[in-house]
């Protein structure tokens, strides 16, 4: 189902830059204390992704089933409440479902609203009329302050065209127990679906979070978690093994971890694992308290795209990388190069596939960089299924899950993050938050003190 070829990250391809045969079995002896900790944890049911293969979707299916009826399925989200979806919906769904005809679709567009960009949203109720929508609120703790400024334009412009009827257009994905978006839900008597507790927003992605929208669109949650139960059953040496070379190369100082599809299916896999890869591993203290300031930088690319923009850099920049590919052995659709001109830039093509040739860049691109000592890996899968793509995602979450082991830190906390959202919340104004509201005006630079040039 899925393959991790990690050749190219082995000195004899790469020389010092790589891993001796010697380096990466001890790399593996040393890691397999974290290895047996997280499978510990597992066995005593956390963390609570490893249990989501296993989930019963029969609730979601109900809701998902009256949510197909809408023309527009919208989601209000951001972060691991809308890259989730962002990239199932990418992999799954056909590469232009929003400009298709409805009666090929079938299934409500979808859009993933998943920041507060002011032109974007405001440009959204411009093109989706409300009466025709239905909003999928999403924040794990309920409280975000994004979302609920998302939902607050859009109830507002479902009260002005429905009144009353606005609640039979929104469903609220949220923790089950606690959080404003959990108090509505009951107040205004919401359609509503849980986010376990024990499942942080970034692990989300095969939960109610993804799953809802991609259901609504016509994809079988069951096919995902299928996926995901093959890593469970059979992935997780291998997910180690992954997370113990990008660990011993990070020792190494390849200190940024590039993701390259080359698939457009997969493009938004690599935004996904960015922010997984990053909040989880980017800390500043260990697990016993030192400060350790440990974090690899993740940074998204795509095939042949960027081959054209960042492989320069990557071949000949510096070698403080790690280059993962993403590969399709074989794409759903064909698409073949037709008889054409004669001039030798084309008739070399003729007869050949679209397809062909993206594998063919990602081969060549393979190629330099070993032949420049630049380790690189490739996970590859042999076509983009639900399956796959379920299986893809729990694999990098439990591949993320030992390498927090594997470094010695949380991976399933955030607290760079909450530092920032606690002064939003000052600066907006929100009650509780006068003290640092006012030591945040007190930080503001003296006039003089500034720095800024004008033009």
């Amino acid at each position: 189902m899925l393959e991790f070829d990690y050749t190219n990250a082995m000195a004899a391809r790469v020389g010092a830059d790589g891993l001796t045969d010697a380096e990466w079995a001890a790399a593996l002896a040393a890691g397999r204390s974290a290895f047996e900790a997280v499978e510990k944890d597992r066995a005593a049911g956390k963390p609570g992704f490893r249990r989501l293969p296993a989930q019963d979707t029969a609730e979601l299916a109900k809701i998902a089933k009256t949510a197909a009826g809408f023309e527009n399925f919208v989601v209000l989200g951001i972060g691991g409440s809308a890259l989730g979806t962002t990239a199932l919906a990418s992999a799954l769904l056909h590469p232009w479902w929003n400009f298709a005809a409805p009666e090929a679709r079938r299934a409500p567009r979808l859009f993933v609203l998943d920041n507060v960009d002011p032109e974007e949203t405001a440009g959204h109720l411009e093109i989706c009329l409300p009466e025709r929508t239905v909003y999928n609120v999403i924040s794990k703790s309920g409280e975000t302050a994004e979302t609920a400024a998302q939902l607050m334009i859009f109830v507002a412009a479902l009260k002005k065209r429905l009144g009353d009827r606005w609640r039979d257009h929104v469903i609220v994905t949220t923790d089950p127990d606690k959080g404003f978006l959990r108090h509505l839900a009951r107040r205004e008597k919401l359609q509503n679906l849980p986010v376990p507790p024990d499942v942080g927003g970034r692990f989300s992605a095969l939960t109610a979070v993804s799953l809802l929208p991609l259901a609504a669109c016509g994809v079988d949650p069951g096919r995902l978690l299928a996926g995901a139960a093959a890593v469970e059953e059979r992935g997780r040496e291998a997910a180690f093994r992954a997370a113990s070379l990008y660990t011993a190369l990070y020792r190494k100082g390849k200190k940024i971890a590039v993701m390259m599809p080359y698939s457009r299916a997969l493009r938004d896999v690599a935004d996904w694992f960015r922010q997984l890869w990053a909040e989880s591993l980017g800390k500043r203290k260990s697990l016993d308290g030192k400060d350790v300031f440990e974090g690899q930088t993740a940074v998204k690319a795509l095939g042949a795209t960027d081959q054209h923009s960042q492989a320069q850099l990557y071949n000949e920049g510096p070698n403080d990388k790690l280059i993962a590919f993403l590969e399709v052995s074989r794409f759903r659709r064909p698409c073949p190069i037709p008889e054409g001109f004669e001039d030798d830039t084309c008739a070399f093509l003729r007869g050949k596939d679209l397809g062909e040739l993206l594998n063919a860049e990602k081969r060549g691109t393979e190629r330099a960089l070993t032949a420049n000592k630049r380790p690189n890996v490739t996970f590859r899968v042999e076509g983009v299924t639900p399956e796959t793509a379920g299986a893809m995602l729990h694999f990098f979450e439990l591949m993320t899950t030992y390498a927090g082991r594997l470094w010695n830190v949380n991976a399933f906390d955030q607290p760079g993050v909450e530092a920032a959202k606690h002064a939003t919340f000052a600066l907006m104004g929100r009650r509780g938050y006068e003290k640092l509201a006012e030591d945040i005006a007190k930080e503001e630079p003296a006039a003089a003190e500034k720095r800024v040039e004008r033009f």
